[in-house]
């Protein structure tokens, strides 16, 4: 089989990830790097691929099968426009857009063209996640109760300094980290129909937040809570228990998600399960058997990849699609609504 052919718009953190997948996936071959900064040319030099400053310059003189769009948030949506015109199918970096409107007019251009788009969230392929949807999709929890939730991590000072539009309106740990969260809870346990908030910048000062605690109400009926903060010496957040960005030390004591049930827990990512025997009498003077769910680690962006090249050859559906991005953004501006205006933010999913 002929490599499915896929061009990396975007030479930045995320898209030289990108880059890599494509460079070591035996499906998908790498064929140009999209950029106009003077720095690109040494990556696609080093990948042996053309450059191109524009989408447009690339579909002028190729047709790649796909394109990753690994572009600075606010081009986003233009850039998918240009994609959906030519005819090209996308892996659209989440957020899907900067705001729920232009999201929606996205996702109604791409229904009307047809288009095909995977957004980028690359924690769903993470055979992680897949092997905790599966016990919780399995009903060994019996009905779910609620889900607490943390990404709690300290940003060095340097990291603000380096970026001083992320001391601004427009950024913050809601806006710049939130995000992800939200969509691995709708994987655990549905649909988010509602969200409480409060938020501080007691500690850093920054006209935007650095903590934030969040309530959630699920469509099922399940209740969570969630902190979040880039605050916080703690190791509670996916980046930190989940092993599968080696830039960040890990540690396999701790976790970042409960689900609780009415016969069980999964804690995730170490999959420490705690469940009543069948048919036993369930109390809290009761002994929980517990166990360990077997799973695998693996590079989530790389999964995502191989996906991506499924999804160009008319070979599988987008894992995480228009709509679902735009579910996730719709949750995430709800979180910020609710917070500013210290009432519960009903979020309605058409």
């Amino acid at each position: 089989m002929s490599k499915t052919r896929i061009a990396v718009a975007g030479a930045g953190y995320i898209g030289l990830a990108h880059i890599g997948a494509a460079q070591q996936s035996a499906t998908v071959a790498l064929c140009a790097v999209v950029d106009p900064s003077p720095v690109a040319k040494a990556h696609a030099d080093a990948a042996g691929v053309p450059l191109y400053t524009s989408l447009a310059d690339l579909f002028a003189n190729d047709k790649p099968d796909g394109v990753v769009l690994a572009t600075p948030n606010q081009l986003h949506v233009p850039h998918a426009l240009e994609c959906i015109a030519a005819g090209v199918p996308m892996l659209l970096e989440k957020p899907i857009a900067l705001t729920v409107a232009e999201g929606q007019a996205l996702a109604r251009a791409a229904d009307e063209a047809k288009a095909t788009i995977l957004i980028g969230h690359h924690r769903a392929h993470s055979p992680i996640m897949a092997k905790a949807k599966q016990v919780v999709d399995s009903g060994v929890l019996g009905r779910i109760v609620g889900v607490m939730g943390s990404a709690t991590f300290f940003k060095p000072d340097h990291y603000f300094d380096e970026g001083p539009w992320r001391k601004a309106p427009g950024a913050g740990p809601i806006l710049l980290n939130m995000i992800h969260e939200v969509h691995n809870l709708r994987m655990l346990c549905g649909e988010i129909v509602a969200v409480q908030a409060f938020t501080s910048h007691a500690v850093r000062g920054f006209a935007v937040e650095d903590t934030v605690s969040i309530g959630l109400r699920f469509a099922s009926g399940a209740l969570g809570t969630f902190f979040l903060s880039d605050t916080a010496a703690c190791a509670r957040s996916w980046e930190q228990t989940s092993q599968e960005n080696k830039a960040y030390p890990s540690y396999d004591d701790e976790d970042c998600y409960t689900v609780c049930g009415t016969h069980g827990s999964l804690a995730i990512p170490t999959m420490r399960i705690k469940t009543y025997p069948r048919d036993a009498d369930r109390s809290w003077w009761k002994p929980f058997e517990v166990g360990v769910v077997g799973m695998v680690r693996d590079d989530p962006i790389k999964q995502q990849m191989e996906h991506f090249g499924r999804v160009v050859r008319g070979q599988a559906q987008p894992l995480v699609s228009a709509r679902d991005g735009l579910a996730n953004l719709r949750v995430t501006e709800a979180i910020v609504t609710a917070a500013k205006s210290n009432t519960t933010i009903e979020v309605h999913h058409p």
